[in-house]
C-alpha cells in the first residue's frame, strides 16, 4: 500500500516536473520570439530611417549622423560611431553620437572643457585617423568580419582612457560594405543597462551595418542620378546654344564660293566657326576652338562670336581684330580657358586674303603657280597667341597677319585639329600633308565638293576608328 502511494507520489512529481519544464521551455521560447521580433522591428524602423535620409538626398555626412544616431535607438548603446575609410586607406570618424572614446590615447596637451564634453570628444575623433588593421575597428577593416567584445578590459587593442567617462566596457564593430566594398565601421559601446553586449545585439548591429551599406550606395546611386540629369541639361542647352551661333545661311559675295562642315563628337563641340560680309566682295571668316566642354565654354563661344562680329568692322587688319577681342574677353575668361582661332579677310575685289592666327591650326592655301600653271598647297605660316592664355602686350607682340594673293581657282581651306589628328586603326595620325593632298585632288570642284573630297579621305583613312574628335572644316574657293 505504501509502495503504491509512493509510486504515486512520484508520479505525479515526475508529470509536474515535466509539465513545468515544458511551461518554462515555451516561456523561453516565448520570450526568444518577442526577442527576435523587437529585433526585427528595430531593423524595420532602422530601415525606414535610412529610406527617409536617402529620399531627403541629404550628404554624406550627414547620412552617416543619421545612421549612427538610429543604431543608438536601436541597440540601447551610450554612443556609436561611423569610421569611413579613406583612399589612402586611413580611417577617420566620420559621424559619432554620445561619448564615444577615442581609438587612440589622448594627449595631455589636450583637456576638454567643461560641458563641452561631447563636442571635445566629436573633434577627436573627427582629427584623428589610424590605418587598417589597427585595434579592433582596424581589424574589422582589414578582414570585412564584425566582431564583439564582451570584455574590453581585458582586451590590449582597446585604450584604456584615464576619464572614467571614456572607459570601454563591451563594443560591436561591424564593416559598412557597398558590393564588397568597404565603407567604414559601424561601431557602438557600451550597453545602457551595463551589461555586455550580446550575440543578438551583435547580430542586430550587423543587420544594422548592412542596411547602412544600402543606404549609402542608394545615395551615392541618387547623387549620380541627379548628377546625370543636371549635366544632360546642362550639355542639351550648352548644345543649343551652339547651334545657335552656327551660320544658318552663307553670305552671297560676288566671285566667293565657301561651304562648311561642322561635327560634334559629342552633344557638345568645342569648334565655332563664323562667316559674314565686311562689305560688297569682302568677307570675314573665322574658325575657333574653345578649351573645355558644357555650358561655359559654350557661353564663352557666344561671347566671342558676338564680341568678334563688333570689332572685325572696325579694322582691315585680322591681327588688330584679334588682338582687340583678346583684351575684350580677357575679363570673361575663368583661369585655365583660352581659345584658338584663325581669322581672315578674303577680298574679291582685290583677290587677296589676309590671315592672323591666334594659336590656331596652320591655315591651307590652294593656287595656281604662276611658272607652271599647276595647283600648289601650302600652309599659311603666321606667329600668334590663343586669346586669352597671356597678358595683351605678349598677345599683341606675337600676332601678326600674312598677306597672299586669292586670284581666281585659290581656294582656301580653315579647320579644327578633330580633322588632322583623326587616327587610324594603327593610331597614325591623318595629319597636314594628306589633307594637302585632298586638298590637291579636290581643287577643280566647288567649295562643297572640295569638302566632301576632304571629309572622304579623313573617313576612308580612319576606317573603323571614326572620328574620336569635333571637326570644322571652313573652305572658301575663288570663283
Amino acid at each position: 500500500m505504501v509502495t503504491f502511494v509512493l509510486g504515486g507520489i512520484l508520479g505525479a512529481l515526475l508529470v509536474y516536473a515535466l509539465y513545468w519544464r515544458a511551461q518554462h521551455a515555451a516561456a523561453r521560447l516565448e520570450e526568444e520570439k518577442q526577442a527576435l521580433m523587437e529585433e526585427r522591428q528595430m531593423v524595420l524602423d532602422y530601415m525606414h530611417t535610412m529610406v527617409d535620409a536617402v529620399g531627403e538626398r541629404l550628404p554624406r555626412e550627414e547620412l552617416f549622423q543619421r545612421i549612427v544616431h538610429a543604431a543608438i535607438l536601436s541597440t540601447g548603446a551610450l554612443s556609436a560611431c561611423i569610421f569611413e575609410k579613406g583612399t589612402d586607406d586611413m580611417m577617420r570618424g566620420a559621424a559619432v553620437e554620445g561619448l564615444f572614446p577615442p581609438h587612440r590615447p589622448i594627449p595631455d596637451t589636450q583637456k576638454m572643457k567643461l560641458g563641452s564634453r561631447a563636442k571635445f570628444i566629436e573633434q577627436v575623433l573627427k582629427s584623428e585617423s589610424f590605418p587598417v588593421g589597427e585595434g579592433v575597428v582596424g581589424r574589422v577593416a582589414a578582414t570585412g568580419r564584425g566582431e564583439l567584445v564582451t570584455a574590453a578590459a581585458d582586451d590590449p587593442r582597446i585604450v584604456k582612457h584615464q576619464d572614467e567617462a571614456l572607459m570601454v566596457r563591451s563594443v560591436i564593430a561591424a564593416p559598412i560594405t557597398v558590393r564588397q566594398r568597404l565603407i567604414g565601421v559601424l561601431c557602438v559601446c557600451n550597453a545602457s543597462d551595463g551589461l555586455p553586449f550580446s550575440e543578438t545585439d551583435y547580430s542586430l548591429v550587423e543587420a544594422l551595418a548592412e542596411q547602412a551599406g544600402l543606404a549609402v550606395h542608394n545615395a551615392d546611386f541618387l547623387s549620380l542620378q541627379v548628377e546625370k540629369q543636371r549635366l544632360d541639361l546642362d550639355l542639351a542647352l550648352a548644345s543649343d546654344v551652339q547651334q545657335m551661333l552656327l551660320p544658318r545661311t552663307m553670305p552671297v559675295v560676288p566671285g566667293l564660293d565657301i561651304d562648311a562642315r561642322y561635327l560634334a563628337a559629342q552633344k557638345v563641340s568645342g569648334d565655332l566657326y563664323d562667316v559674314f560680309k565686311l562689305g560688297f566682295d569682302r568677307v570675314g571668316v573665322a574658325v575657333a576652338d574653345v578649351s573645355g566642354k558644357g555650358m561655359s565654354a559654350s557661353l564663352l563661344m557666344a561671347i566671342c562670336r558676338t564680341t568678334l562680329r563688333q570689332i572685325a568692322p572696325l579694322h582691315t587688319s585680322p591681327a588688330r581684330v584679334l588682338a582687340e577681342l583678346n583684351r575684350s574677353l580677357a575679363g570673361d575668361m575663368r583661369e585655365g580657358m583660352y581659345i584658338t582661332m584663325t581669322y581672315a579677310v578674303v577680298d574679291a575685289g582685290r583677290s587677296q586674303v589676309t590671315v592672323a592666327r591666334a594659336g590656331h591650326e596652320l591655315t591651307l592655301l590652294s593656287r595656281r603657280d604662276p611658272a607652271t600653271g599647276a595647283y600648289l598647297s601650302e600652309y599659311v605660316g603666321s606667329e600668334g597667341m590663343p586669346v586669352g592664355l597671356v597678358d595683351a602686350e605678349l598677345f599683341d607682340a606675337t600676332i601678326e597677319d600674312r598677306t597672299l594673293g586669292f586670284a581666281p581657282g585659290s581656294t582656301l581651306v580653315l579647320y579644327t585639329d578633330g580633322l588632322t589628328e583623326a587616327p587610324n586603326a594603327a593610331e597614325q595620325e591623318f595629319g597636314g600633308a594628306r589633307l594637302a593632298d585632298a586638298l590637291r585632288t579636290g581643287h577643280a570642284g566647288t567649295a562643297r565638293e572640295i569638302n566632301d573630297t576632304i571629309l572622304h579621305a579623313v573617313e576612308q583613312f580612319a576606317g573603323s576608328a571614326g572620328l574620336r574628335d569635333d571637326y570644322t572644316l571652313l573652305t572658301i574657293k575663288r570663283t
